[in-house]
């Protein structure tokens, strides 16, 4: 028994727990070194390689018995070169499945027994195994074993090289399987390291940890140019008692910073909340029911119980106005109250649709900020933060550094002046409207109305004219919507969103010279990772389709590998927000910062991708029935856009059109695959829309500013409060938080099924909430 134990010191000389080594084969598992690795090669990404790693499986089978009766060791790395070039992310995933699925059924219940009473003893158990360490540490979570020595692959930028490290664990003998099938597993680490041929030295250096290793990404605060910030900075100092206004909570981004705000900053003065009047349906209505109906609330509800209501009364107010309106539209008195009590106002709003009508994206993008600075410029002392997007950068490529450009675009056109693009923007609109109540126009849509296609056909009097008037209005948003699209891509930007947003930036730059004021740039916001809670989404987001689209039989998404792909959580965008807020209240802020990962945490698309479809084979395998079967065989892989046009989509439309073409003349009621090339055509629509983000432009926005903001925190601030996107791991937030959450919030509304009912809550507690209208709630 002695010497199967290990007795070591700290450095104070207090003695460690015992160590165990503890051998897996024959006490836990009977296993085989071709069977896993036969898995993980036939589920590799693409078909081609399937096949081919199979044949090379098949090839050392054959010629296994001939290698092991050579030389064991030398055998055992000749069967590990056919994971060369498998990815770490789908080991790691491929294990955890072999391990529940595969071996967790076929573990021996007495060797469980035997090793879970050491641990519940205190001793530092070590399993051993001739397995990959991606099998091992999912069995050695399993027992409660914190760490293992297994064979290990060298990996180079995150993909296999086939090559085994050392130590490498060769299977045991031919008489193993019969001398050694005791439930006792333990190996005296004198005769482990013999047998392994390394020192004690080294097998004690061999083992590893059975957490899955998320290695931190190292990046250093460099001060080249711009406002080096003086450490002792601290964001409850800075925002207590003081008074915010946001703009935008009913979105995405502006509920997880409110709900962020009231949870972390119990101190804060008050927060005001400009929400406009939905027809019959007032702002306090509109605020009261995303309270009572959304889950970013839910923290609070459990922090403050039944109390929840007064604490909101104490700490919130909310405003009915119009961002789009001079003055916000807000009324007079409460404009002026507002003005003079003030310490910041974060403009959250904003609408995201790529290419919507351009009245709405010029209302909402450029238009808003313009009528939030006039605001902001009549108030007393408050500063401003105005949420913009990563991608007004447009149709560039390298890196993008924190810097304002005036006038910027990004073809350079030269003497551009963002005032007057604006003006002509508004113009623009101002003829179409003009063109459409025209007799020209007029004419033509009287004819549509009256044509055979129409499903009205025959039309008079009014209700001729009540159709004329509905394909007015298709008329002039589809007219105004290709005309801000053409104008955007004609300056570099591709689509109308982007453009509208620069032009704001611009002109805040330009107008809000002198004010205290701090441009913010989020890249693609997506899923939480721990506010309000561990994944929250909502809505149909930039990455939700995308991922749903790889989570059926489509396959091949033109896109360029090495592009960086720039997510970032939406929580890592609230604490960036709050720090700058409360930067921004000390006048220690910065003109713009980037919220982004592409520089200091950087995911490309090659990995994007083989990550989304690993979150939905995790998905599939737990589910029954053919069609889950099939699904999570279906791993979607990047493709040029050229073999994309030649066979994916495109391909198969221009195949579906011929067959209906061909069918068209016999006397059917409906086309057979007129659903199918409807639903491919929106697929190719879809496809064209994210080309900008998934196989142009590679952008690498840099993050400087917000990095310099957290390394200045005081210490005991930096756990809630510090910047820490650099951190994060993209496996298991693909694998195990973004995707399940947007199977959860969002692909319900993809498909058009309701999400999960929650149970009904209510603010109301026999009181009412002050709002800035009428002073009732």
């Amino acid at each position: 028994m002695n010497n199967t134990l290990e007795q070591s010191n700290h450095k104070s000389g207090a003695a460690l727990s015992p160590t165990v080594y503890w051998r897996v084969e024959g006490s836990l598992l009977d296993l085989t070194v071709v069977q896993p690795v036969a898995f993980f090669t036939w589920n590799a990404q693409t078909f081609t390689e399937r096949f081919r790693r199979r044949g090379l499986i098949f090839l050392m089978a054959a010629l296994r018995p001939f290698l092991y009766s050579t030389n064991r060791k030398f055998a055992t790395r000749v069967v590990h070169t056919a994971l060369r070039g498998v990815t770490r992310d789908r080991l790691d995933l491929l294990g955890e499945e072999y391990f529940q699925y595969k071996l967790q059924p076929q573990l021996k219940p007495r060797g469980v027994e035997r090793v879970q009473e050491l641990v519940r003893a205190g001793a530092d158990v070590v399993l051993v195994s001739q397995a990959l360490e991606h099998m091992m540490k999912p069995l050695a979570l399993h027992l409660g074993v914190k760490r293992v020595l297994a064979n290990r692959l060298e990996f180079r930028d995150g993909v296999a090289t086939g090559r085994l490290l050392e130590p490498v664990i060769r299977p045991r003998g031919a008489f193993a399987r019969i001398r050694e099938q005791s439930p006792d597993g333990r190996r005296a680490p004198k005769t482990l390291a013999r047998q392994l041929d390394i020192t004690l030295e080294d097998l004690r250096a061999a083992v590893i940890g059975s957490e899955r290793e998320s290695p931190a990404q190292a990046h250093p605060i460099v001060h080249f140019e711009g406002q080096r910030q003086a450490a002792g900075f601290s964001v409850r100092r800075a925002l207590a008692g003081k008074h915010v206004m946001l703009i935008g909570v009913t979105g995405f981004i502006g509920k997880v910073w409110l709900a962020s705000t009231l949870m972390d900053l119990p101190k804060i003065g008050r927060i005001y909340l400009l929400i406009r009047r939905q027809k019959s349906n007032p702002a306090q209505r509109r605020f009261e029911k995303i309270v009572e109906e959304s889950p970013v609330f839910d923290p609070l509800f459990e922090k403050y119980g039944s109390g929840f209501g007064d604490f909101l009364r104490e700490k919130v107010e909310v405003v009915e106005g119009d961002v789009t309106q001079a003055a916000l539209g807000i009324d007079a008195e409460t404009m002026r109250r507002l003005q003079r009590n003030l310490d910041l106002i974060v403009n959250s709003s904003g609408l995201t649709d790529f290419n919507p009508d351009l009245r709405d994206a010029l209302a909402t993008n450029t238009d808003a900020a313009m009528n939030v600075l006039e605001f902001v410029r009549g108030t007393e002392r408050a500063g401003l933060l105005h949420l913009s997007t990563c991608y007004v950068a447009g149709e560039r490529d390298g890196r993008v550094p924190e810097k304002l450009i005036p006038n910027y675009t990004p073809h350079r056109v030269p003497h551009f002046d963002a005032e007057k693009e604006w003006r002509d923007l508004h113009e623009v609109i101002a003829k179409a409207e003009t063109q459409a109540e025209g007799a020209e126009v007029t004419a033509g849509l009287k004819m549509q109305s009256l044509s055979r296609e129409h499903a009205a056909k025959s039309l008079q009097g009014p209700a001729l004219e009540n159709q004329i008037r509905k394909n007015r209005i298709r008329w002039l948003k589809t007219y105004l919507t290709e005309a801000g699209t053409r104008r955007a891509k004609e300056l570099g930007w591709p689509n109308t969103y982007t453009l509208t947003k620069s032009l704001a930036e611009s002109l805040i730059m330009k107008h809000g010279a002198g004010l205290p004021i701090a441009v913010v740039r989020p890249a693609i916001v997506e899923t939480s990772v721990a506010k309000p809670f561990l994944g929250w989404n909502e809505g149909i987001n930039t990455s939700a389709s995308l991922s749903y689209l790889l989570g059926t039989y489509f396959r091949q998404l033109p896109s360029n590998e090495s592009k960086r792909l720039d997510i970032i959580p939406v929580d890592a965008v609230c604490a960036g927000m709050t720090l700058i807020a409360a930067a921004i209240v000390e006048r220690r802020h910065d003109q713009l910062y980037q919220l982004a990962t592409s520089v200091t945490n950087p995911c490309d698309m090659g990995r994007s991708i083989e990550l989304t479809s690993l979150a939905h084979r995790k998905h599939y395998r737990a589910q029954e029935g053919l069609e889950s079967w099939l699904r999570l065989r279906f791993d979607a892989i990047p493709v040029s856009k050229e073999r994309y046009q030649r066979m994916s989509a495109p391909a198969q439309r221009a195949i579906v059109k011929s067959i209906q073409r061909i069918m068209s003349p016999l006397p059917l009621k409906k086309t057979p695959l007129a659903k199918a090339e409807r639903n491919l055509e929106r697929l190719e629509k879809l496809i064209e829309l994210f080309e900008p983000f998934i196989l142009l432009n590679e952008h690498d926005f840099a993050a400087d500013n917000v990095e310099k903001l957290s390394h200045a925190l005081v210490e005991n601030e930096q756990e809630e409060f510090g910047y820490k996107a650099r951190l994060l791991d993209w496996w298991d937030y693909w694998i195990n938080v973004h995707i399940p959450a947007l199977r959860k919030w969002t692909y319900p509304l993809i498909e058009g099924r309701p999400l999960e009912a929650r149970p009904a809550r209510s603010l109301h507690n026999g009181e009412t909430m002050k709002t800035g209208t009428n002073g009732k709630w």
